[in-house]
């Protein structure tokens, strides 16, 4: 009966115990062959002549490998239930394969692609890293006897590192020995104590960086009609003590053309001070900054010849620099002599009709001049006559001043009154001759000079002819090692074309 009450029709049900019926057989499976392998060719069949029809094929088709050969994992796995049992491959019948099949894939049936995270089958690709090139063969031997043509003539290897002329001049070893390197030596029948080459830095903090002071300086030039070399080194004591080099060096060029004026300033702080090389670079700047505020004017003078207003006029420049060393001195709570310094410093003019040089400063140090061969202390010492305020003159119009603390008139090259006399003020201009070589240097190496025949001798004949020594050279010359004599060593040499 239906969900209104009505009684069903006997011929309606028969359809549904027809269907549902228990005794009814079960289907069971099928007798035709219905493997996973034929169910793979049956697919791959209609879809190779779906895909590409037999008529629309080239004549060389493409080598494939056999796509079922993929499933070859899976059939391993399959339940009994669902592939039957198949015959060894020895006892099975071959299976007919279709026509396009054949053509499309030739090849055995036991090929196997690689999975997605296999390696790809194959020759290697090319490499990106660089193989090394196979030998060239060398090339036949020359003849003996050159052809009538003329002579073989092949090209110097040694001609392709020839060292630039000024190297190949100054730097090559006099012994002609193999190397252009030059060395640190020493003069004596025994080294120095010290090692020749820097031990410790000084100490630093985070408040004096901008105090330091590097071990060397080297700086060089040329103008006119002179070449200029300049070295500040730290001494051997002060290398192996962890100490900061004393000695000051400016070297500086204010001006262009002939008119430019070249300032090279030396300093040398006392020893034992605490703060002996900031007051030598204070010096140092100070003095700069007061010649280039006059450079003009100086240079006028120094190619003029008015030696008077030179002297006047630099002597009132160096009071100037040292009245800024005792206020500095005070700001900090030293005595002037804690806080104190020697100063020498040399003009020479970029004109090159001009010869003229000038020194001029204050304190210990040297001034030597080696022409022909030897060696001239320009700076001789005064003793008795400081007292009588007598003024040296030489050969050639030299002058060495000596001040005794006396007024000096005022300066042609700044306004303002002269602050109070400080310590001993020196001068000389002296005219320069071809082949001269002038020395200004700190007393580090000033009494070496004075005290150790070896060290002039040495360093005139490595200055003489041919010429000035290149920057490394000169540097290894002004570090020429004595035992007995570890200070700091800063000097400026000319040479005179």
């Amino acid at each position: 009966m239906s969900q209104q009450g009505e009684k069903p029709a006997a011929h309606e049900d028969d359809w549904w115990r027809k269907l549902y019926d228990e005794t009814a057989p079960d289907t069971g499976p099928s007798s035709a062959p219905d493997s996973l392998d034929d169910r793979f060719d049956s697919v791959s069949d209609t879809v190779s002549e779906a895909v590409e029809p037999e008529s629309e094929r080239e004549p060389l088709p493409e080598v494939r490998p056999d796509p079922r050969t993929a499933w070859a994992p899976y059939r391993e796995q399959a339940p009994p239930s669902e592939e039957p049992e198949r015959k060894p491959e020895s006892e099975r019948e071959p299976e007919p394969v279709p026509v396009a099949t054949q053509a499309a894939v030739p090849g055995p049936r036991n090929t196997v692609f690689p999975a997605p995270w296999e390696a790809p089958a194959g020759p290697p690709g090319p490499r990106t890293f660089a193989v090394p090139k196979p030998p060239e063969p060398e090339p036949p031997p020359a003849p003996l006897t050159p052809p009538a043509a003329g002579p073989v003539t092949a090209p110097d290897p040694v001609a392709l590192h020839e060292l630039p002329p000024d190297w190949a001049a100054s730097d090559a070893p006099a012994d002609g020995g193999g190397g252009a390197r030059p060395l640190v030596g020493h003069l004596g029948d025994r080294p120095p104590t010290y090692d020749a080459e820097p031990a410790a830095l000084p100490a630093a903090t985070s408040e004096n960086l901008d105090a330091l002071v590097p071990d060397t300086v080297l700086d060089g030039a040329r103008y006119g009609t002179y070449t200029l070399r300049a070295a500040s080194v730290r001494g051997d004591s002060a290398r192996f003590r962890g100490e900061p080099r004393r000695d000051a060096l400016l070297t500086a060029r204010f001006g262009a053309a002939e008119s430019a004026l070249v300032l090279v300033a030396v300093a040398g702080g006392v020893r034992g001070g605490e703060g002996a090389h900031l007051a030598a670079a204070d010096a140092c700047r100070w003095i700069g900054g007061a010649v280039a505020r006059s450079h003009a004017r100086l240079s006028e003078d120094i190619r003029a010849g008015r030696r008077a207003d030179l002297k006047s006029g630099l002597h009132r420049l160096t009071d100037r620099t040292y009245g800024k060393l005792r206020a500095r001195a005070a700001e900090l709570g030293l005595e002037p002599g804690e806080y104190t310094t020697s100063l020498r410093c040399l003009l020479l003019s970029a004109d090159p009709d001009c010869r003229t040089r000038v020194f001029f400063g204050v304190g210990s140090g040297g001034l030597f001049r080696l022409r022909d061969g030897l060696w001239q202390d320009l700076e001789p010492v005064i003793p008795e006559q400081a007292a009588s305020g007598v003024s040296e003159e030489g050969p050639d119009g030299d002058r060495l001043t000596m001040d005794l603390q006396i007024t000096t008139p005022p300066s042609p090259y700044s306004d303002g009154p002269a602050p109070p006399p400080a310590e001993l003020f020196r001068f000389r201009a002296s005219v320069a001759r071809p082949g001269d070589t002038l020395l200004l240097c700190s007393n580090g190496f000033a009494e070496p000079m004075r005290g150790e025949p070896e060290l002039p001798d040495e360093l005139a004949e490595r200055w003489g002819p041919p010429g000035p020594p290149g920057l490394p050279a000169f540097l290894a010359d002004t570090q020429l090692r004595i035992k007995g004599y570890a200070d700091d060593r800063t000097c400026a040499a000319v040479w005179e074309a």
